[in-house]
């Protein structure tokens, strides 16, 4: 690994993290409702059988193995998945978030099957320094509200003329209360999901609105649920938050890059939020997800429009040790030090959590350390880096007022 930068080592391996963006544990009972092999791999349905044969796997499962004390043909893969199940939950959990140092988490609870199937929110808290907050998905919240408004006048349907006004306006009251409440710290789109990152700035017709809502009526008929896939609808929602957002000062997250097959991957790079983000200068955007494989595209917008912002989560362990070196490396190229934040985008296991800090930690610290090498960096200007990507930054942007707490973590020199 090169020379042992002692303080530097120090401050990688054991200063605290506010994890900007996550989702919540599984309740104890549905610990093993989800294939486990999501853990690793963005892959679906039969493409998921595959992730057992990648880098990330492999590492996950030696690293795991050791965390759970398994050794020669117990170490596998299997085998990190039969003892997890005969770990009690409640020493699962502590296990796997003591080591993180996490002493902040930011959560979007808007991922499927969050309300049956997850903890709340501030149950998480038993596992960190500090009270977990809450992140706002716009579209499942419009969603929802949608939905709600037509089952309350099924027996009396609205024109699409007062659907369109009243769904818009329950909407903007939705989205203002979040501005005001203290438990949210920001809100979160996944447009690159539904319609893509090239969001249209300028105003969409009513005609269009129109048949977005008519068009979402239908589906809540033919299949009792509501997806928002409708571009000019998606489009106008996203319009509506990034302007409550500027104005609150509170940033909105954006899933970037790397997701599962749902994404069309050619308008889910950043660069399509060039004329978004420059109609919104007053609105926080952070980009999730260090965008990957459209890293570099991030860190060019981070550096030259003040108001955007780059999380290099997600890649742990989703991608192999040296891909997620050369993401830092490519953060690094050109995004402010001052404008980097950092996330598990760990869902559903306590075990995502101890990975991603585990390899983020490690990642960073050889990262920065070659550049110390090369005389490219002091070690004082590494520290400094590693304290705001892991907390200083997340911190100022989502005003959360925390001082960190280094005694959550002893320093491990080694990874």
């Amino acid at each position: 690994m090169g020379p042992m930068y002692r303080e530097l080592a120090k401050t990688a391996f054991a200063y605290p993290i506010i994890d900007n963006h996550a989702h919540p544990f599984l309740k104890e009972k549905h610990r093993n409702s989800i294939r486990y092999e999501v853990f690793v791999s963005e892959a679906q349905d039969d493409a998921l059988d595959d992730a057992i044969y990648t880098l990330p796997c492999f590492r996950a499962a030696a690293q795991l193995s050791k965390l759970f004390g398994l050794k020669g043909n117990d170490a596998t893969w299997e085998g990190v998945k039969k003892t997890r199940l005969e770990l009690d939950y409640a020493e699962l959990c502590k296990l796997c978030m003591v080591p993180t140092g996490i002493q902040c988490i930011l959560f979007d609870d808007g991922l499927g099957g969050i309300a049956d199937m997850a903890e709340d929110l501030n149950w998480h808290d038993k596992y960190t320094g500090s009270p977990s907050k809450r992140i706002v998905r716009l579209e499942v919240e419009g969603q929802n509200i949608l939905q709600d408004i037509l089952i309350a006048n099924d027996n009396s349907p609205l024109s699409v003329d007062i659907l369109c006004d009243t769904f818009l306006q329950e909407f903007t009251t939705y989205m203002n209360a979040a501005a005001e409440d203290d438990h949210v710290v920001g809100y979160k789109s996944v447009a690159c999901y539904r319609t893509g990152l090239d969001i249209n700035p300028a105003p969409c017709s009513m005609d269009e609105l129109h048949q977005c809502l008519a068009a979402a009526s239908e589906q809540l008929k033919e299949k009792d649920s509501i997806r928002f896939q409708h571009k000019a609808l998606n489009d106008h929602l996203v319009k509506i938050v990034l302007d409550i957002a500027g104005k609150c000062k509170k940033p909105i997250q954006f899933h970037t890059g790397l997701g599962d097959n749902d994404i069309t991957l050619t308008t889910s790079s950043p660069a399509h939020m060039q004329p978004i983000i420059k109609a919104f200068p007053e609105t926080i955007f952070v980009l999730l997800h260090s965008s990957y494989p459209y890293t570099r595209d991030a860190g060019y917008l981070t550096s030259v429009y003040k108001n955007v912002y780059l999380d290099f989560g997600e890649i742990f362990p989703f991608i192999s040790a040296e891909g997620q070196r050369n993401v830092i490396h490519e953060v690094l190229e050109l995004a402010p030090t001052n404008k980097i934040l950092w996330s598990t985008d760990a869902a559903w296991w306590p075990e995502r959590f101890y990975l991603a800090t585990v390899q983020a930690r490690e990642a960073i610290y050889e990262v920065l350390a070659g550049y110390v090498s090369k005389q490219e960096l002091t070690e004082d200007q590494a520290v400094s880096i590693v304290k705001m990507a892991f907390f200083d930054n997340a911190n100022r942007i989502y005003k959360l007022g925390l001082k960190p707490n280094t005694s959550i973590l002893s320093p491990q020199l080694s990874p």
